[in-house]
């Protein structure tokens, strides 16, 4: 028995954007075809339901064995919340998020930069209400500017009870030291398979990554395909 993770954006989804119907078939009855030899496929995003829900859809949400949202923070079996672990920013974290804002050197942001998630923080710079335009004209000037990791480095030396890892094109991941994707492999004693796009060190793929048995880093969900097609068809 094998447990098969994924992430959702950027890896079974282009960031932030639905979920292509052809692939949604093809990768619905592989799911189908691995359950019927006793695997079990899950889903581990960093996103909340409604944003998952949006990207993939209720049927997809329906066919996974799990869906592990918020970092692994809230389990969701068939759309029924399994359990949660949550979590609440303190005044002075959500203090120098704001300033780091604020002192940003993006020239153009959006709103909601901090948005509170069960167990878990998700910040951007640019915002998360930033167009697709905006949210790709960011990834690509980030690439070269490298202002979340900075973030992440900066914030990790204040707050070392907690954890920043960059998630997704324009985020950051913030939860307490232990609550990152990895969490959810303590429920799973067999052999463990994940699928991400931020599998490097300082992503929010990283940790779950390095403890999972066998592990592949995609760079999107055509990608994510074709391995599963010749890997594990």
């Amino acid at each position: 028995m094998a447990h098969f993770l994924f992430d959702v954006d950027g890896t079974l989804t282009s960031p932030r954007e639905k979920m292509d119907e052809g692939f949604k078939t093809f990768f619905g009855e592989w799911v189908f075809a691995r359950q019927q030899l006793g695997d079990e496929v899950f889903l581990v995003t960093g996103s909340d339901k409604g944003k998952t829900l949006d990207q993939i859809g209720q049927s997809m949400y329906r066919i996974v064995d799990g869906v592990y949202q918020n970092c692994g923070n809230q389990f969701f079996v068939r759309n029924a919340l399994i359990y949660e672990s949550k979590w609440m920013i303190s005044a002075h974290l959500r203090l120098d998020l704001m300033i780091l804002a604020e002192r940003s050197p993006w020239y153009g942001r959006a709103t909601n930069n901090i948005e509170e998630r069960t167990g878990m923080v998700n910040f951007s710079t640019i915002g998360r209400t930033a167009t697709q335009e905006q949210r790709k004209a960011y990834a690509v000037w980030d690439k070269r500017a490298k202002e979340r990791i900075k973030n992440v480095e900066w914030l990790s030396m204040r707050y070392p009870k907690l954890e920043f890892s960059v998630g997704g094109e324009i985020s950051t991941d913030i939860y307490p030291r232990g609550k990152d994707k990895s969490q959810v492999l303590k429920h799973m004693p067999q052999k463990t398979i994940f699928f991400g796009d931020n599998c490097l060190r300082g992503g929010n793929d990283y940790q779950i990554s390095q403890k999972s048995d066998k592990h592949h880093q995609v760079h999107g969900w055509k990608e994510t395909k074709y391995i599963i097609g010749i890997y594990y068809g």
